[in-house]
């Protein structure tokens, strides 16, 4: 019973020792964390003044994103032989000109998918992997600065699909205006006078157009963090049908080397795509006009490994 004692008191002792060293360090940690802190910030306001010198800035970074599955008589499911797979990527590139008197900012996004579900039970199902996400956008901005912040502009901007319909349908803006830089990272474009090319076999369903370009772009990088939001909006002079907007989200975060996570989503509104597949998609309801159109919000995401170049 002594021994027990003994034991049971020096265990107690022991406890209180390892907490209070427990309490000991994170005290200790708590002034190094701040200094960690306030030295990124020193790192961060550095790279501010950087991104801000005149001359070329480049970059890109991307999401890849992937499984593939086989069943065996899995007879708890719907189909208990089958292989499934998805895989797909996207890449963000940049190449930005910084001078005293001008800019010039061109930027690209592709984002594609391929998905498949082979039930092997089905002889006349196919085995091969099928187009799913299929987004391509590049554009070319250039500005005379009036000053630090604001600028007269032009810019082009094309957008289509690639592996299906190429260029049917496929957008092209060439507008004047003018663009505000706020900050290094942040282009806000404001064009009043934008043609909306629009090119399609469908010429009774898609139009071309004057109309208001308006971009809001914000590509940044902290420290382990790749950043990139895109919103580029068209409002047709002749038509709110004729208008359309997307708005492109793309994150990484650098976990090992230049490998780590990526989340990428997208959303998207277009009167003229939604119109054309209610009446030529896989099930076409041939009453359908803008006027009872059903404009669904169009989205994408994708999750995956990431690569920082």
């Amino acid at each position: 019973m002594r021994n027990f004692l003994c034991a049971l008191a020096g265990i107690f002792v022991f406890a209180i020792g390892s907490a209070q060293t427990e309490e000991e360090l994170k005290a200790l940690q708590g002034p190094k964390k701040d200094s960690i802190a306030a030295i990124q910030g020193r790192v961060d306001a550095l790279q501010a003044q950087i991104d801000a010198l005149p001359g070329w800035k480049k970059g890109a970074f991307g999401t890849i994103g992937g499984s593939l599955s086989s069943f065996s008589n899995w007879y708890s499911q719907g189909f208990p032989n089958n292989s499934s797979g998805n895989i797909g990527f996207t890449v963000n590139a940049f190449a930005n000109l910084n001078q005293d008197k001008f800019f010039w900012r061109n930027s690209g996004n592709v984002n594609l998918s391929w998905v498949k579900l082979d039930d092997e039970d089905d002889p006349t199902d196919s085995e091969d992997f099928r187009e799913a996400t299929d987004v391509f956008n590049i554009s070319s901005l250039y500005g005379r600065k009036l000053s630090e912040k604001f600028a007269i502009s032009a810019l082009g901007e094309y957008r289509t699909t690639i592996l299906n319909n190429f260029n049917d349908p496929g957008y092209l803006d060439l507008g004047v205006g003018g663009t505000w830089t706020p900050i290094a990272d942040l282009v806000v474009v404001i064009h009043p006078l934008n043609y909306n090319f629009v090119f399609s076999s469908e010429d009774d369903i898609f139009e071309s157009s004057m109309g208001a370009k308006i971009v809001a772009d914000y590509t940044r990088k902290i420290g382990a963090v790749n950043f990139k939001t895109n919103l580029s909006a068209f409002q047709s002079y002749k038509s709110s049908n004729l208008s359309n907007w997307t708005w492109t989200n793309s994150f990484g975060y650098t976990l090992w080397k230049m490998i780590g996570v990526g989340f990428d989503f997208g959303l998207r509104n277009n009167k003229q795509e939604a119109l054309n597949y209610a009446l030529n998609g896989p099930t076409p309801v041939p009453t359908t006009t803008f006027d009872n159109l059903d404009n669904k919000l169009q989205t994408y995401w994708m999750v995956g490994l990431n690569y920082a170049f």
